[in-house]
């Protein structure tokens, strides 16, 4: 029987971490876990109840709400307390204000109890920004997904064009930079790359380059373990 291993994939925005894990988990019979897509939920819910100037708040929110991440057929759903939010979190006003609730630290402690129940028996893809350094440190295989922010921003607009939202390509490039600004200076949980993760630039590869060089690694792997 294969060993179900932990993978974790690390990088920041449109770097393809998304895209490349849900089909890395799908070749391999695993659960893809989304941990963007639950700090989008929490940040959804603070633009409803109006509180994305009160930390205290959000993380009262963080503590009450129930958050269930359900991967079928190729495609993540997103739950809050039962009800599918998964199209009204990746609408560009979560975008703009992801990065500062993800940064709240008891936030972060909140979601990352979450994240290690939801992985601790393995066969499990998970990506996100720190799952490499902090969620999972002692996961079987690191990956550290990057690209350019040109390459990420062409990304963006085309997903957004692709749902038939018109944005701003400039705007794009902007929030791209603000985000990675947010994410790797945040005292809590900074995006960096593990020292044993291995890098692979997603700059001038395919969706299916990125999943086969990572498959690769799975193969190396588990060889190594038999």
């Amino acid at each position: 029987m294969m060993d179900k291993l932990i993978i974790a994939i690390d990088g920041p925005a449109s770097s393809g971490k998304s895209t490349t894990a849900k089909l890395l988990a799908d070749k391999l019979g695993y659960l893809y876990i989304d941990t963007g897509a639950m700090y989008r939920a929490i940040t959804l819910m603070a633009i409803r109840h109006k509180i994305l100037n009160d930390s205290d708040e959000i993380i009262n929110l963080a503590k009450k709400i129930d958050i269930q991440l359900k991967f079928e057929n190729g495609k993540t759903s997103v739950f809050v307390d039962g009800i599918d939010v998964s199209e009204e979190i990746r609408s560009m006003e979560v975008s703009n204000h992801v990065s500062p609730v993800s940064k709240i630290e008891d936030v972060r402690k909140i979601m990352v109890e979450k994240q290690r129940l939801m992985g601790k028996n393995g066969g499990v893809v998970m990506e996100g920004r720190d799952i490499t350094t902090v969620v999972f440190p002692e996961a079987d295989l690191k990956i550290f997904l990057t690209a350019t922010i040109e390459e990420r921003a062409k990304r963006r607009v085309k997903e957004y064009i692709s749902k038939g939202i018109d944005i701003d390509y400039q705007q794009v490039v902007e929030n791209i930079k603000e985000r990675d600004r947010i994410d790797s200076s945040r005292e809590v949980s900074p995006l960096k790359k593990s020292e044993d993760a291995i890098e692979i630039d997603t700059s001038e590869l395919t969706i299916d380059e990125q999943v086969n060089l990572i498959l690769e690694k799975v193969d190396e792997l588990l060889a190594n373990r038999n």
